[in-house]
């Protein structure tokens, strides 16, 4: 087997240790130059974009931002038919909670209603002769001597 030639450096272009020690020492002070030149630029474009968004601004990236997706989710939604069942039911839903507030309501107006007459056939006062429901207008309220 021969013997494969070991290339030696040349000893005229070899680096001492100390000229390595000061190319490393420039290359942070370059790295440390460029990290505080990019905070710098960081903070101007903030300070920019700051700036650049007035509440006028805001208020009407808001409304278009709001119009595109409105013009496009209804679409993307009923294309399947998944997404009409959903709006059909959120649409239900939505006059079902109507419904059953009112209807919560009037429930209440009653309780309120049988109380106010449990309480005056307790303290034995004589009730008028027409009974007086929470939910009559005015005027019936007036004829019976409660306004």
């Amino acid at each position: 087997m021969p013997r494969r030639k070991v290339a030696i450096p040349d000893r005229t272009h070899a680096m001492s240790f100390e000229a390595l020690i000061d190319k490393v020492k420039q290359a942070e002070a370059a790295l440390e130059a460029h990290e505080r030149q990019a905070g710098a630029d960081w903070r101007q474009f903030t300070a920019a974009w700051a700036q650049l968004w007035t509440p006028g601004r805001l208020l009407l990236a808001g409304l278009g931002s709001g119009f595109a997706i409105g013009l496009l989710e209804p679409g993307k939604r009923l294309a399947n038919g998944r997404g009409a069942l959903q709006m059909l039911g959120t649409v239900a839903g939505l006059f079902a909670g109507g419904s059953a507030q009112a209807a919560a309501g009037k429930a209440e107006d009653a309780a309120d209603s049988a109380a106010q007459v449990t309480a005056v056939a307790d303290a034995g006062i004589a009730m008028p002769p027409q009974a007086v429901v929470a939910g009559d207008d005015p005027e019936a309220l007036r004829r019976a001597g409660l306004l």
